[in-house]
């Protein structure tokens, strides 16, 4: 018995064996429409990890099921007129359809148990190994013709082993910046009171850039600087953060 025959759904318009479910949505005694597959997927699974090994052939047959199952409830969701519009299967067609599929997977399953069934009884058997054919043996070294002369040979060989020039980088530049520099710059436009973060990192690379928004994240965790940024990638303003004296003065 395989494991889709063992299978116990417990649905709000159903409850009962698996296949029973599926025969009562192919004699159209039960509305498809009304199934929760994704229920009876979740049950599927519950069941499989309750087993001590996976049965690949009943996954197999389940996963053929819900999936024809699937297609015939999402064409009955859809409205007629695009049903006939893109030349779909009315309902009653699409359940014909389902039990078409559902035998021809039966009949390609039963063809896989026989060829199995004749490559297990074939095991024992042992057949002698023949001769290879005289046009496919490799031909004798004494008949090989020479195609190259062994100068272009070594001179090719050569040329792969002798070592390139070392690449000139002196055109790349190197980004260098620190944080302490990026907190002293900032220190001393927080000294105005108000600046603008474009301000800051105007006609930087994009390492300083990075480096600099680290710099500022530092001062407002020691509570020297705050900003605010009006809209989304609008522009930013730091301003100093005042100190506890002065919030408490000023209260």
């Amino acid at each position: 018995m395989s494991v889709i025959a063992r299978l116990e759904l417990d649905l709000d318009v159903f409850a009962g064996p698996f296949d029973l479910l599926l025969s009562l949505i192919l004699r159209e005694e039960l509305d498809l429409l009304e199934v929760d597959l994704a229920e009876v997927v979740l049950a599927y699974v519950e069941h499989v990890e309750a087993r001590d090994g996976l049965d690949l052939e009943s996954i197999t047959e389940f996963l053929v099921l819900i999936a024809a199952l699937l297609e015939l409830k999402s064409r009955l969701m859809l409205p007629g007129e695009e049903v006939f519009e893109f030349d779909e299967l009315a309902p009653a067609e699409a359940a014909g359809e389902l039990l078409e599929r559902m035998l021809a997977y039966a009949r390609f399953r039963g063809a896989g148990v026989e060829l199995a069934a004749r490559r297990a009884a074939e095991q024992g058997t042992l057949f002698r190994a023949a001769a290879l054919p005289a046009q496919l043996r490799r031909a004798p070294l004494a008949e090989a013709v020479q195609a190259y002369d062994p100068d272009v040979l070594g001179q090719a060989l050569g040329g792969l082993l002798r070592v390139p020039p070392p690449l000139d980088l002196r055109h790349l530049a190197v980004a260098r910046v620190a944080l302490p520099e990026r907190l002293a710059v900032l220190r001393r436009l927080l000294a105005r009171g108000r600046f603008s973060f474009e301000e800051a990192v105007r006609g930087a690379d994009r390492m300083t850039e990075a480096v600099t928004v680290f710099a500022l994240l530092e001062l407002y965790k020691r509570g020297e600087a705050a900003w605010e940024q009006a809209e989304p990638f609008g522009p930013i303003t730091v301003s100093a953060a005042p100190r506890a004296g002065q919030s408490a003065a000023a209260s």
